[in-house]
């Protein structure tokens, strides 16, 4: 039996998935697993038995990763889940940021009470929000993941012409976009070239603050700003500078504060851009799936913190061993193992950084005294057996 722990509240057709053998509430004591959208774990209060977190959605800076993994603790998260609500609502951002839309609006409304003097006001009034259209217009995509690469696609069927640049181009995001797009090997060539620029970056210690008054000055007079990764990776103090000056003439974020809503020509949107009924099931949905596949078979599948690994079980037990990135760590688990005329069947393993993850299959089932064996190996971090 399993006992999941939600955070906040989760698309029930993601917490359906969860079988009989689990108990799902806001308030277990002593929870196998977590489920979080937006709930902040940053004071680390786990209890000793936790396993995993599941983030439904793609951004963790909610979740202490650093102590997560010194406790044994993977952790989850759901990219692409949103990817389509985030590009929708990007592609939006351009058309409010262009046509001045949002300031229409709220000037019309300031026309209540003038009856049949309105339309005559409207024709007067409506050319202090003209602005340009986005065919043929540059379009500068950073950030060429999930998100990024429905931008493009959706950004090319607008004709327009579309720059990417990502330093950890995957495969898959590669052979979804269209060819007509100019991938740039230096992120510079967006910054003097494109009218609009989008990000779609994790916010880290090499992106926090990285949209910097340096940037700016790269950028053309009269950019169009989008950001719906991170408050955080713009420099505050460099933006309203280059929003006063009109180096930037529009910027639009996901992710409005005091000193934010303060500013001239910024289009604050209250963080909607996943909050969509089909991106919280899609979140909800992947997010189990994940908790459910560790708990149960100790596949790592979409992690931010231990090494990806999935493979299908065999007929016998299974160890799942979290272990220090060290020489000859696999040789010793499966010393430890023959000591005691277990075989092994079949063992996957991975690093990621200073840590490595290994599955071992095994021709029938193993004695519990195999996990204080194994966790006495130096550099040994967990060790479960999945029977």
């Amino acid at each position: 039996m399993f006992s999941i722990k939600t955070m906040n509240k989760i698309a029930a057709v993601g917490t359906s998935r969860f079988g009989d053998n689990y108990t799902v509430s806001d308030n277990e004591q002593n929870p196998d697993g977590i489920l979080v959208r937006s709930a902040s774990l940053l004071d680390g209060n786990f209890n000793e038995g936790l396993l995993a977190i599941a983030r439904a959605g793609a951004g963790v800076n909610n979740i202490p990763l650093d102590l997560c993994t010194s406790k044994g603790i993977a952790v989850f998260n759901t990219p692409g889940a949103n990817a389509n609500a985030v590009k929708e609502l990007t592609i939006a951002a351009m058309f409010l940021a262009s046509r001045r839309i949002v300031e229409s609006i709220n000037w019309a409304q300031t026309l209540k009470g003038k009856g049949d003097e309105i339309p005559k006001l409207v024709e007067k009034g409506k050319s202090d929000f003209a602005g340009p259209e986005l065919e043929g217009k540059k379009l500068g995509v950073i950030g060429l993941g999930a998100i990024g690469s429905l931008i493009v696609n959706a950004a090319n069927g607008l004709n327009m012409e579309v720059y990417g640049y990502d330093n950890y181009l995957s495969v898959e995001s590669a052979l979804r976009m269209t060819r007509n797009l100019h991938r740039v090997e230096n992120v510079k060539t967006i910054f003097e070239e494109c009218d609009y620029i989008t990000y779609h970056v994790p916010l880290n210690d090499s992106t926090r603050r990285y949209v910097n008054k340096d940037v700016f000055a790269q950028m053309k007079d009269g950019v169009r700003l989008f950001n719906f990764s991170r408050g955080e990776i713009v420099n505050e103090d460099d933006l309203e500078e280059a929003l006063n000056s009109g180096k930037v003439a529009k910027y639009v974020t996901d992710f409005p504060n005091e000193r934010i809503l303060s500013m001239k020509n910024v289009i604050a949107i209250p963080h909607l851009a996943a909050s969509t009924m089909e991106s919280e099931d899609n979140c909800a949905v992947m997010a189990v799936d994940e908790l459910k596949d560790y708990l149960e078979n100790g596949n790592v599948k979409n992690s931010v913190n231990f090494p990806n690994v999935v493979s299908e079980r065999a007929s016998g037990d299974r160890i799942c061993v979290l272990h220090k990135n060290i020489p000859n760590m696999l040789s010793r688990i499966s010393s430890v193992l023959g000591e005691m005329n277990i075989n092994i069947e079949f063992m996957h393993s991975k690093s990621r950084g200073e840590i490595g993850y290994a599955l071992l299959d095994l021709s029938g089932s193993v004695p519990a005294s195999v996990t204080e064996n194994l966790r006495n190996i130096d550099g040994v971090l967990l060790v479960r057996i999945i029977k």
